[in-house]
């Protein structure tokens, strides 16, 4: 029996939506268990985050992994700003997708743009981020590719340095453009609550 395809489980999953804060927010249950939470900008459509939660071993509901967005911070309580000083100079790595690339931001990376190279490591699926100064290192896979089964292509990566921040930037392949349209007009199906949406119809 054939492997569902990426776009044929998010069809098959059981999905809702809100309208809340100028974003759609779409709740995706899948058969075994995984949840997905996406928000979208309303007027773009652009995807703003994206976060993933798994069962844990004792059945109960994990933490929520953030693959798309502002990283959330564990820190709480008392502590909080004191630890948050402490680490303010640390590199923050996130991504901030666009309408037709992947993007990561890595912020608080003072050296000039020469001192970095990004490349990709095909037989590992993922990017990496050297530094000639030995001062930062960092691997990351593209898990939209692997999830559409897609290679990594060099030519469609490339970067930019601004402001103390590296900015990654992945041109979508055409396959993934146009899983991601299918998808809009599938989630357009999707009645959003409270959000007195006229256009939305339920499934």
């Amino acid at each position: 029996m054939a492997v569902p395809s990426w776009l044929e489980r998010l069809r098959a999953a059981s999905k809702t939506a809100l309208v809340q804060d100028g974003k759609r927010k779409i709740h995706y249950l899948f058969e075994d268990g995984k949840e997905m939470a996406e928000e979208y900008d309303v007027k773009t459509g652009q995807l703003v985050g994206r976060r993933w939660r798994e069962k844990n071993t004792l059945g109960g509901s994990g933490k929520w992994q953030v693959e798309v967005g502002e990283p959330t911070s564990p820190l709480l309580g008392a502590l909080e700003s004191e630890l948050i000083k402490e680490s303010s100079s640390n590199p923050v790595f996130m991504r901030k997708d666009t309408l037709s690339s992947f993007q990561w931001r890595i912020r608080n990376l003072p050296y000039p743009k020469e001192v970095y190279s990004v490349s990709v490591e095909e037989e590992q699926r993922c990017c990496v981020i050297r530094t000639t100064n030995k001062k930062y290192y960092k691997k990351f896979s593209i898990p939209d590719l692997d999830r559409y089964q897609l290679p990594l292509d060099s030519a469609a990566l490339s970067f930019t340095h601004a402001n103390n921040t590296l900015i990654i930037t992945y041109q979508k392949p055409k396959e993934i453009l146009a899983a991601e349209e299918q998808l809009q007009k599938e989630l357009k199906k999707v009645k959003a609550a409270n959000s007195g949406d006229g256009d939305c119809k339920t499934q």
